[in-house]
Order: structure tokens, then sequence, then C-alpha cells
């Protein structure tokens, strides 16, 4: 049974901790009922006791900051649940209670919100990257189930940056790094700007203290000469709306320090030029409204050309909606204004958080958490195709730095991409079965290439293919994490099913030689076979085989003894295998060397290369000959005879150095029916020169048909074909 809740809020007693808890009390009484109260002053004995005798860096007891981070969301009017979260997130890292006590005191919930934001143990192997990937990784897809976990997380990383100061040096930056690159950017997407605002100045502020305190000097001294215009502009602009009848607010605010610095850097100026230190939010209670002040404003003071941006038609990816403009003030002075409703205001402050902040009928705040929910549903897509957790981080932050363009499907549907995204960027975005098939597009009814980077504006028809796979060039020219991940999975698993295949034909044919078929092993024989390969799965197998790290005939052998524990002794001297048909277009698993060139019609030899597969050798090829003393890693090979496609194949010409000789060779292979890859001059003086051209070729009889050709031609010399 809970105990009763006893609370000392007397003047007398005025430690840092009671200060605290007078303060929540004071907020939460004003949106919770009794009983909601209670519990959440019930949770504060329960954390209090649990951190009894643990202190900060700072001194101050340990408790002191659960209570700060449950007055930021109490702030927010978080929920009882999420407020309790709030005091009790450090209980289950710090001390000896568990996510079952929480459950058992408060409800599961609780547990589960507190279990979200606590960080992983059991990473001593891990580098501290790793360690810090996993724990954001956890976090986000406890995320992806309840959003009050970010909110959470988030007062709770604000005030660990706001306590900083007793921290050392080396251990400020990092933390402020990590908060920049990861927390930040989430407070943004989820359009919580308040905190945003907040973890960046403070971020700029540990990481660069110098900076930051030059600025804020600088600030300081502008303040005094530049509040004259800022009234008089603020004076100006309510005269002017007051004319209208319509009912606004105008409030003036300064740049935080951060957001000057990004300006300096950006457009590489100094801070006397910094002129928008300065700027004017107006208030209204209709979207109608914020035009007419917009069209007011502009009759006021001349707006500069392209400064103007409509985020309320096209809101940003996180739901924000405003108008901003850039005006020519008094004294040339530019001053920025953004236009927007109450309702935007907030959604704008709090983002995800104004649906607890806010109960309104308005349903500004469900739009909000739909588009946050959109978006988590792409990053469980993205996480479940990455590799690792650091895979997984690099695609977040892809994802959490974009600046928009806006493109439109035939159909007039609006997608969002971030700016330099390109056709397969927006194929992804629309399906990623249309990204995975999609072959052409065409803007304004022209037919354009995939790599096209999009503009603003556009709308974009993909024409997609049934039998079109993604193709790995396509990851130099992407910049969307979806995207990024889809193709990488996609090619991850190509792989494995080729090498699986190929890794099967090599049993099959081993097999074959031993008079076993495949098919006819009984599945117990399978299972010993796998124990002794320590392997988990016949495709895990046959993967192996397939990717040349496990010999085919090895594992034959092994199918082929009757005590497959007993050990194997190969002596293949007596043995004759069927040649592996090779088609030339097997990828990832079958390659042809680039040394020799083999092409259809030649001898040739395969070898295995250990997480390659089957590399395939001209049999006169040097390189294949001190290989082929290792009789167990070189296996027969021929052409399949129904083999289609182009080959590569080096030719070396010796030549008049004459005028348009190049030319000449050029026109005549082209009448042949093939295409040259490449040339190099190998060597030259004034008589003559030698060049090596790779052709692409059908066969050998294309080949032997091409070099007739060109010997006929008095300006070749001598002309061979390179197999080494």
């Amino acid at each position: 049974m809970a105990e009763a809740v006893v609370t000392d809020f007397s003047p007398e007693v005025s430690s840092p901790e009671q200060t605290l808890l007078r303060q929540l009390h004071s907020i939460i009484d004003g949106y919770l009922n009794k009983e909601q109260v209670d519990s959440i002053i019930r949770a504060y004995h329960f954390g209090a006791k649990a951190h009894h005798g643990q202190f900060r860096k700072s001194g101050e007891a340990y408790i002191c900051h659960p209570l700060s981070v449950a007055i930021t969301l109490a702030e927010m009017h978080m929920d009882t649940q999420g407020v309790t979260a709030a005091i009790l997130h450090d209980v289950v890292e710090d001390t000896p209670i568990t996510k079952e006590q929480i459950a058992e005191e408060f409800n599961q919930d609780v547990a589960d919100l507190v279990d979200a934001v606590t960080k992983l143990t059991q990473l001593d192997n891990k580098s501290r990257a790793e360690a810090q990937a996993e724990n954001v990784r956890k976090m986000l897809l406890a995320m992806a189930k309840d959003l009050r976990v970010i909110i959470v997380k988030l007062a709770d990383r604000l005030h660990n940056m706001q306590t900083l100061g007793a921290m050392p040096l080396e251990k400020k930056r990092r933390i402020a790094k990590e908060t920049q690159e990861i927390y930040v950017p989430l407070a943004n997407r989820l359009s919580m700007n308040s905190i945003r605002h907040q973890l960046e100045s403070l971020c700029f502020e540990s990481i660069y203290p110098n900076r930051h305190k030059a600025i804020q000097q600088a600030v300081k001294k502008a303040r005094g000469n530049r509040n004259e215009i800022v009234n008089m502009i603020e004076s100006a602009i309510k005269n002017r709306l007051n004319q209208t009848g319509l009912i606004f607010d105008v409030s003036g605010r300064e740049k935080n320090i951060a957001s000057i610095y990004k300006k300096m850097q950006r457009q590489k100026i100094s801070f006397s030029n910094v002129f928008d230190v300065y700027a004017f939010r107006i208030y209204c209670d209709h979207v109608d409204d914020c035009y007419r002040i917009l069209g007011c404003v502009h009759n006021l003071y001349k707006p500069i050309p392209g400064k103007f941006k409509d985020y309320i038609a096209l809101p940003k990816a996180n739901g924000y909606q405003s108008l901003h403009t850039i005006l020519i003030g008094p004294y040339g002075v530019p001053i920025e204004i953004q236009i927007r409703t109450h309702e935007m205001h907030r959604m704008a402050e709090s983002g995800i958080a104004a649906h607890w902040l806010y109960k309104s009928s308005d349903s500004s705040g469900d739009h909000v958490r739909a588009q946050a929910t959109e978006w988590l549903r792409d990053l469980l897509e993205i996480q479940k195709t990455a590799g690792n957790s650091l895979e997984f981080i690099d695609n977040l932050k892809v994802d959490l730095y974009p600046q928009e363009v806006f493109v439109f499907t035939p159909q007039g549907n609006i997608i969002k991409l971030p700016r330099g995204a390109t056709i397969v960027d927006f194929a992804y975005a629309v399906h990623t079965d249309i990204g995975s098939t999609c072959v052409s597009a065409r803007i304004d009814n022209k037919l354009i290439p995939l790599q096209t980077q999009l503009e603003n504006g556009m709308t974009v028809e993909v024409i997609t293919a049934s039998w079109a796979r993604p193709n790995p060039l396509w990851l130099n020219h992407i910049i969307t994490a979806k995207a990024r991940s889809s193709i990488r999975n996609y090619l991850k698993n190509f792989q494995q099913q080729d090498a699986i295949s190929l890794g099967r034909r090599l049993l099959n044919k081993e097999l074959q030689s031993l008079n076993i078929k495949f098919d006819d092993i009984e599945d117990a024989r399978i299972i010993e076979l796998l124990d002794v390969m320590q392997m988990h799965s016949i495709d895990e197998l046959l993967e192996e085989i397939g990717l040349g790290n496990k010999m085919p005939i090895l594992v034959a052998k092994h199918i082929s003894q009757e005590d497959i524990h007993a050990a194997i002794k190969l002596d293949d001297s007596n043995t004759k295998h069927a040649p592996l048909i090779i088609r030339g277009t097997e990828g990832m698993v079958i390659t042809l060397a680039k040394c020799c060139h083999p092409i259809p019609g030649d001898h040739i030899v395969g070898f295995f290369n250990p997480g390659k597969g089957i590399v395939i050798h001209h049999h006169e090829c040097r390189n294949s000959k001190e290989v082929r003393k290792q009789h167990s890693s070189w296996i027969d090979v021929e052409w399949c005879p129904e083999l289609s496609g182009d080959f590569s194949v080096e030719l070396k010409i010796e030549l008049l150095n004459q005028r348009g000789t190049l030319a000449t060779i050029a026109s005549t292979i082209s009448s042949l029916d093939a295409n040259i890859e490449s040339v190099t001059i190998a060597n030259q003086d004034d008589k003559v020169s030698v060049d090596l051209i790779t052709l692409a070729v059908k066969d050998r009889l294309h080949l032997a048909h091409i070099i007739r050709k060109l010997k006929k031609l008095f300006i070749i010399l001598k002309i061979t074909r390179t197999k080494a």
C-alpha cells in the first residue's frame, strides 16, 4: 500500500530541493487534480529516497536534477505519467531500483517511460561512438511507441546543458557536441523551437566560449544604439495595422547569440553587418489576417526581392507554419518580420508537446503529431535495414538536417525533400517500390536522367519498369536517408541471394561427382553438417560457398562420409569434376579478371577469392599460374553455350603516328558492331605509336573478325591481344 504523502511547503524549509519541489507543486496544482498531484509528490519521495546520498558535480543533492526536469515538463502541462517519469528517470540507471519496482509502485506506462530514457548497460566492449549510437537508437525506437519519451529526454538534456559549469572542459565540449548533433536537430524536427533555441545557445557557449563572450559583448554594446530604431519601427507597424481594424499583437525579439554566429558564418560577414539582430513577430487570430498584415507591412516598407517565404501554404517538414519577409526599414536597415496566428506560435514553440500544453478543439496539434508519427515510421523502416547503430545514426543525421525543396507528383500532391535531392530520392519518397524500379523520369514532359537535382515547383513523373533494380551508382547521387538505406539493403540481399544460388550450383556439381543428389540428403544429416560447419542455416552455408569462404568439394566430402565428425583428408587426384558453367552475368560472386580480360570462346579457369566468390582468368594468364599450383583453390569452368552480352578485351596496337589514325581505327571498330571503352598511349615517337585499346566484344569469333579487319589497314604495323 502506498505511503501517505507528507510534504513541508513552509517558507522556513529552504533547501534547494524543497524550493524546487514548491515550484513544481505550484505549477501542477494549476492543471492537475489533487489525486494526480499527490501521485507526483509521492514519486518525489520515492526518487529522493532512492537517490539519497548522491550528489551532482555542483555539490547539490542529485534529486534536484530530476525535479528541474519535471518542472520543465510541468510548464508544458505534461500529464501525470510524464512528470512522474521525469522525477524517476535516473533511478534505474543510478540506483538499485528496478523497472519492475517502478511498475509495481506506480504503473507500467511510467516504468516503460523511465526505461526508454535509461542508457543501455553492458556496452563495455563498444567504443564511445558505438555506445552513444546504441543509446540514441534505443531511445528513438521507444519514441516511436510513445512520443513522451523524447520530450522527457529533451528536458533532461536541457537541464544537463544548463548545469555543465562544474564539468571538465573536455567533457563539457563532448556533451555539447553530442547535443548539437543529435538533440538540437531532434527538437527542430519535432518543432519544439523553445527548447531548441535554448540548447543551441548553451551548445555554442560550451563549444566556443570565447566567441560567445565576444558576440555577447558586441550585442550589449549595439543594444543601446539600436533601441531607438527598434521602438520607432514597432510604433510604425502598430500605427499602420491599427488603421486596418485587425486584432493583432506585435513583439520585438532579439536573435540568440548562436543564430547571430551562424548568420555571420553563412554569409561571411562581420557582426557590424548583422542588422537583423532585432526582429519582429506579429500574431493574429486567423490565417486570412496573416496575409492582410503581410500586405500592410509591404506597403509600409519595401520588401527585399527573394526574401519572402510562405510556410503557411507550404509548412516545413516539422509542421512549422509562418510567413517570413525581410523589409528595408529606416536608414536602410533590414527588418525581419514573421507573421503567424497564435495557434501557429504555440505549435512553433512547443511542437508535439503542444498536445499536452494546450487542450483545445483546434486540430493543429494533431497535424504536427501526425507529421512526427509519419517521420518516425520512416525512421523505423530505416533502422530495420541499417547494418549497425553507427550506420543508423549516420542516416539519422542526414535526415535531421533538411533544407526543403517542394516538388509535385503528376496528381498534384506535394513532396518535401532536402535541398539537393535527386529523382531517385523523389521516387523513394513516393514509395519504396517505385524507387527500386525507376528507370527514368519526366519533368515538364521532358525525359531527364535519374541523377538530376530537383528544384522548387517541378512536377516529376517517374517512369518504372518491372525488370528494373536499384543501381549501386545511385548511392553517389542520393541524399535522403530512406533512399540510401533502401538501396543498401537491396544490394546486401542481392549479393546474398546471388551467393546462395552460386553456392548451390557449386555444391551440386561436387555432389554429382560423388553420385549424390542434394535434394536426397536427409534433414538429420543436414543438421549434423551445419553443426560441424558451425552454421545456423543451409542458406548461410551455401552463401559461404558462393563467396569462396568454404570449398564446395570439402563440404561434399563431409556429406559423403558416414561419420561427418571424422577427420577428412582430401585426395582429389583421382576425382574427375564436371566443369562449372559460367554465364558471365553472375555479378558480385563471379567476376572476370581485369588482368587478362577473358571472353566467351577462351579457355578459362576459376579461382576462389574469399569474400568475392570466383574470379575467372584466361588459362594463359601469368597471374593464374602461381595460384593453379594450389590445387584446392581453383576450379574447372566453361562458358555457357547460350551466352550473350558484351565483354571487355584489350588489344595492343602498333601503328603509324599520323594524323587521323585513331579516327580511322575507331571508325573501323564501330562499323563491326563493337565499342571502344578506353584508349591508352603506352609509347610514342615521331613515327610509331603503341596504343592499348579496350573493346567491348561479344565473343572470341567477334574479336577475331575485328583483328582481321584492322590488320588490313595500312596504318597498322602489329596487333596483339594482351592476356596478362
